[in-house]
């Protein structure tokens, strides 16, 4: 009798942490963003500058501040940009992509590892065809990522978009039936 109780509470427990799971993924909303407002740009610009003060350690506070600009024009041109809300309707991270190159993906910090970046990755990989992205070599956190999410390194250039010495590496998705 006791063993099929703990069979019985076990499988019950299994399935209560795996509705858990449905229920947490539900509660994460990917958005388009199809309007362009000023307000909205500015509060991912605060999710992109959080993000990058507290993953790339290499740049200066020069560099940031020479960045913002650019961001913000891409921000406003980027062909495809997307938003992550939770529960709480806040803003957690955005991505832009143009045609197969995921060109942007942002997470606040206070957010990291909580699942936003893993599910805007996937909806660019399966819901929009995204098959390459560029990540900063100087960026070791960001490789680990998109590595565990299937991309491999295909090419290197010293610089970056900019012509800044910032090594890039070249990522392309390699599926599994790819492998």
């Amino acid at each position: 009798m006791q063993k099929h109780y703990e069979e019985d509470v076990s499988r019950e427990t299994s399935s209560f942490y795996s509705y858990l799971e449905i229920v947490k993924e539900r509660k994460m909303e990917i958005i388009k963003i199809v309007r362009r407002e000023r307000n909205l740009l500015e509060i991912l610009m605060i999710i992109w500058e959080d993000s990058v003060r507290h993953t790339h350690d290499f740049l200066r506070e020069r560099d940031i501040k020479a960045l913002r600009p650019l961001v913000y024009q891409n921000l406003e041109s980027i062909p495809e940009l997307w938003a992550i809300k939770a529960e709480d309707s806040c803003y957690k991270g955005f991505m832009g992509t143009d045609g197969i190159k995921l060109e942007m993906l942002f997470v606040a910090s206070s957010e990291r590892g909580q699942g936003f970046g893993s599910k805007l990755l996937r909806h660019a990989v399966s819901g929009l065809g995204v098959t390459e992205v560029d990540v900063n070599e100087q960026n070791p956190q960001a490789y680990c990522f998109y590595q565990k999410q299937g991309f491999k390194k295909y090419s290197r250039s010293e610089l970056d978009g900019q012509g800044n010495p910032f090594p890039v590496l070249h990522l392309r998705y390699i599926s599994a039936k790819d492998g």
